[in-house]
């Protein structure tokens, strides 16, 4: 499968599409198909771009 979340940046902000209590995210990091994510409610998760792919955040107000 291809990397879901290629088009990610450091400091975009995302949800978990399965995983709404964890709040809204900041990339911190997007390297050969690992994406660090700092969650509002559980910290620091990396995932797998193979497997999820992260709703990107474009309204302040989501």
């Amino acid at each position: 499968m291809d990397d879901l979340n290629a088009m990610l940046e450091p400091g975009q902000i995302v949800r978990h599409p399965a995983q709404d209590d964890w709040g809204k995210g900041q990339v911190q990091s997007n390297i050969n198909g690992k994406l660090t994510v700092m969650f509002e409610q559980v910290g620091k998760i990396v995932i797998d771009s193979r497997r999820v792919a992260l709703l990107p955040v474009f309204d302040a107000l989501d």
